[in-house]
């Protein structure tokens, strides 16, 4: 085997930066990292919004969370909220928290269950901090809380950001478009990429982000796309920015539509808008309408289609080349986890990193476990469109569509006896599972009794204490609008020594 000593990313973008800055940190003083982007290609760029997964990766690249926030135009984020998706006029919260208090016999949502049975009429997001925070609009970093929160940022700003970070720690960046892969004709991998301009870049290791096109693992080296189209049919976007009418709010909006739904993204100096659609029940021109009409602020932008079609690659990791984002799967943006699925592909690879030369065990650990995690991603989503009660064809089409079984497996066991679990594996939290089925209004035909053993009145009691503490404590949090502008203020005192 042939030592790793080069590594390429094709492609920049939000995919070839995060790359690009993970190489450089961790192990550019064990491997010559070079990027390769074309001015002239442009890049998706709308996925403004992410899981609390991605601090943890910026612990990783030593990024200051202040120069983040002020950089990127940052806002930050509790939870989703989901408007008129079982029905035209429900809503409900998907937050990054917790519910109450477990025991090693059963979660929460049992005593809550049960508590309901007995006639108490508290929402289950009144157990949950930062379920309420978000309904407040209110919100506090670390250290002066202990909130799990994500973000909502500007790509392009981020992108540069990353950038700016990564051309300081050595990374060669090459302008230039490429137009194809060499093979080595003897191993099969690829020897190098060739430039538009006829020159050839040789690497050991190739990272794939050129995005939908996949020139390296799709067109090179043929790798399959599993179409995932028969559960997720939704194929069209269009993305626009607007200018912010009002504070931001510390939540992404998800609202459903006759054909799909519409998200808004608030950051510091515009707001992310777009439209996610099925072409076959909304043309794009209709799309175009309706997204306008409901925009709020000035239109800074034209809006931008974006075709996609849900699913994945047989093999993320094939010879020497590791397909991120775009290029090696896509699940729609519903519960921002594109971000995440870049940054923990990018964790494995480094885990798993090949330095004494590309081996067939480590690529197919590395496949296993991208698979595991975009299925479980792809079952999630599902989920949002399954449990429905809405009438129009789109919606009705999903609601009686088959499901993967191991989505419907998961979805019975709620359904008989509020069961939900989180495997070793899994992305989304019991919390997450529980918010989403009860939300969508799956309602449990039985629950764990065990709350019955208690004393007379004492479930009441601890609910009400348990909701009371959240109550006092999401008082005590300022507006997130204020946070935000306290955060980048041009002020050198740092922000957690302020009063």
């Amino acid at each position: 085997m042939k030592p790793v000593k080069r590594v390429v990313i094709a492609g920049g973008g939000t995919a070839g930066w995060l790359a690009a800055a993970l190489l450089t940190r961790q192990i550019g003083k064990l491997v010559e990292v070079t990027l390769i982007e074309s001015d002239e290609i442009g890049t998706v760029g709308v996925g403004e919004s992410t899981i609390p997964t991605v601090r943890a990766f910026h612990t990783l690249l030593g990024i200051d969370e202040q120069d983040f926030v002020r950089e990127t135009g940052a806002t930050f984020k509790l939870g989703i909220s989901f408007e008129g998706w079982s029905q035209p006029d429900s809503r409900y919260i998907h937050s990054f928290g917790t519910l109450g208090t477990s025991t090693w016999m059963a979660d929460f949502h049992h005593f809550w269950l049960e508590a309901r049975a007995q006639g108490s009429n508290a929402e289950l997001g009144a157990y949950c901090v930062e379920h309420e925070a978000a309904r407040a609009e209110r919100f506090a970093g670390r250290p002066e809380t202990k909130l799990n929160y994500a973000y909502h940022f500007d790509a392009a700003r981020y992108a540069r950001f990353l950038r700016e970070r990564c051309e300081a720690d050595g990374l060669t960046r090459i302008e230039g478009r490429i137009t194809r892969a060499e093979r080595d004709p003897e191993t099969g991998d690829i020897a190098a990429v060739v430039m538009a301009d006829g020159s050839r870049i040789e690497s050991d290791l190739f990272i794939d982000c050129t995005g939908f096109r996949a020139l390296l693992i799709g067109d090179a080296l043929g790798v399959p796309y599993e179409d995932w189209s028969h559960w997720l049919p939704t194929n069209r976007a269009l993305a626009v920015q607007t200018a912010a009418v009002g504070p931001a709010v510390p939540y992404t909006r998800a609202t459903a539509h006759d054909a799909g739904w519409q998200w808004r993204i608030p950051l510091q100096h515009r707001v992310g808008n777009g439209i996610v659609y099925c072409s076959d029940h909304l043309s794009d021109d209709a799309a175009h309408q309706r997204l306008l009409g409901a925009v709020q602020g000035k239109v800074l932008t034209d809006p931008r289609l974006i075709r996609f079609q849900t699913g994945r690659r047989a093999k993320a990791w094939e010879h020497n080349c590791v397909a991120l984002s775009l290029a090696g799967g896509f699940v729609e943006p519903l519960e921002s986890t594109s971000i995440h699925l870049i940054m923990i592909a990018l964790t494995r690879l480094l885990q798993l990193f090949p330095f004494d030369g590309v081996n067939a065990p480590a690529a197919a650990r590395f496949n296993d476990m991208s698979r595991r995690e975009i299925e479980g991603v792809r079952d999630f989503i599902v989920l949002h469109y399954h449990l429905n009660q809405r009438n129009e064809p789109f919606w009705r089409a999903h609601r009686e569509a088959s499901l993967p079984d191991s989505l419907a497996q998961r979805i019975a066991l709620f359904a008989e006896s509020a069961q939900a679990f989180q495997a070793s594996d899994e992305l989304f939290t019991v919390t997450s599972w529980v918010q989403v089925m009860l939300g969508q209004e799956l309602h449990p035909a039985g629950h764990n009794r065990v709350a019955r053993l208690m004393p007379p009145g004492r479930l009441k009691e601890v609910l009400g204490n348990l909701s009371g503490q959240v109550g006092a404590t999401v008082a005590k949090l300022p507006p997130h609008q204020a946070f935000v502008d306290r955060m980048v203020a041009p002020d050198p005192v740092p922000l957690r020594a302020r009063a």
